[in-house]
């Protein structure tokens, strides 16, 4: 592959490359790009817990591991009769595990110990045996009243044990890995944005060179009279990043600091939860973003976005020209959110969590105006239909879904996508084919 075959890269401000207010204005929606409807369930997996942002337990190459026959995820959780637009507040990890990749259930707290006043979003790493979970330290823990600074944390100390069933066992060693630097990444006494972000941490062994990364989500500071964004103050506190910090040895709980992966300045302020997916020998990152959170003059969506490159560290350029590569209907335009893509087979799929449901307000915020009995009806709180997607250079479509908690085991084979069985239709001797969806 030639250096020049995905199309040229824009730098970014303090990182190598950059997502411009060019390519963002580029954002609609299109077939390719938007995925179905979402209902409800037949019956809720767990019902006593809201759940929304989730990642797997993943092996050191990124693949999801397997343990003695077991899948395991990790998800934010809040009590399901908490209302729904306060289940930040006091979030906590949980664990999940199945046998099949389709039924789940609940293997309750991780830590009785962990930093913070919460616990936000992360990852997490099976490596030897041992269970490493990275997760962000919401508030300092002692205080009164809830804050808001953001920590990058390293627990180590884990097991799985299979020999009764399935059990996480600790004792877990919880390790302050990452604080801002103030020069590459914003502290939060620096901002002067509506969000502040030094979060999500993911981890991340590169397979070209061996090395081992931890991406976050961060802010790129943007010093006051900048000439950036040609001056304009109002799209200047809009300084989205894709952070990094390298181990020198590939210790999951030792890491430096180091210039930013990917920023967008003058585009957007929340880049969450970044990550990877390594396919073709090309680097696709992806990260979530929100509608509110794009700058003065760009309209996007609560959606998946994504770029790709052909090393870590280099020229990314936007999925589909403009970075959008999985959004809500029009008329749903909250219904999934925080979006993770991962490996299988030949296709990418992309989880995601079921958020607000039977709701076409035009911002998330007007939730709050229903009654209390209505946000809790329309909240989804649970893990949504597994998407199914196709990737292929500077381009995605989404092919079909799966199930809602459909997290397909190894070695799984998928249905048949539709697009693939009208193929096989119109091969067909007799004339005969159809389409059988899995719902």
């Amino acid at each position: 592959m030639d250096d020049h075959s995905l199309g040229d890269g824009a730098p970014g401000f303090r990182a190598r490359a950059g997502w411009t207010r060019e390519q963002a204005a580029r954002i609609e929606r299109t077939d390719e790009t938007v995925g179905p409807i979402v209902y409800p369930p037949e019956s809720d997996q767990i019902p006593h817990l809201h759940i929304w942002d989730t990642w797997f337990l993943r092996n050191r190459d990124g693949t999801l591991a397997e343990v003695d026959g077991y899948r395991v995820c990790f998800s934010l959780t809040a009590p399901s009769d908490l209302l729904p637009g306060k289940r930040h507040d006091v979030a906590s990890v949980r664990c999940f595990y199945s046998a099949d990749g389709r039924n789940w259930h609940d293997g309750g707290p991780v830590f009785e110990d962990a930093l913070g006043q919460r616990q936000w979003a992360g990852s997490a790493l099976y490596d030897d045996g041992s269970v490493y979970l990275f997760y962000t330290a919401a508030g300092e823990e002692g205080a009164e009243d809830l804050t808001y600074s953001q920590r990058i944390v390293g627990a180590g100390g884990g097991t799985v044990d299979t020999s009764e069933g399935f059990a996480l066992r600790g004792p877990w060693t919880h390790h302050e890995l990452l604080r801002p630097d103030g020069d590459r990444y914003e502290r939060e006494d620096q901002s002067r944005a509506m969000i502040y972000t030094f979060r999500d941490p993911w981890f991340f062994e590169d397979p070209q060179t061996g090395e081992t990364w931890l991406l976050f989500e961060a802010n790129s500071p943007v010093p006051e009279g900048s000439d950036v964004c040609d001056g304009d103050a109002a799209q200047q506190g809009y300084n989205g990043s894709v952070g990094i910090a390298r181990s020198p040895t590939g210790d999951p709980l030792s890491w430096e600091l180091e210039d930013p992966l990917l920023d967008a300045v003058g585009v957007n302020q929340e880049l969450e939860r970044p990550h990877i997916v390594y396919k073709d020998d090309l680097y696709y990152l992806f990260v979530s973003s929100h509608l509110h959170t794009f700058a003065p003059g760009l309209e996007g969506y609560d959606a998946l976005y994504g770029f790709v490159a052909e090393e870590l560290r280099g020229d990314y350029v936007p999925l589909n020209e403009s970075g959008l590569v999985v959004t809500n209907p029009e008329n749903a335009p909250f219904q999934s959110y925080s979006w993770m893509a991962f490996p299988h087979d030949d296709e990418v799929l992309v989880q995601s969590f079921f958020n607000y449901f039977d709701f076409a307000g035009e911002t998330l915020d007007e939730i709050a105006h229903l009654p209390e009995s209505e946000q809790m009806r329309r909240f989804g709180g649970t893990l949504g239909p597994t998407l199914r997607l196709d990737v292929q250079g500077t381009e995605t479509r989404i092919i079909g879904k799966l199930g809602h908690w459909h997290v397909p085991m190894a070695g799984e084979e998928l249905p048949p996508t539709e697009r693939e069985l009208i193929r096989r239709a119109r091969t067909d001797e007799d004339g005969r084919g159809g389409y059988v969806s899995e719902d």
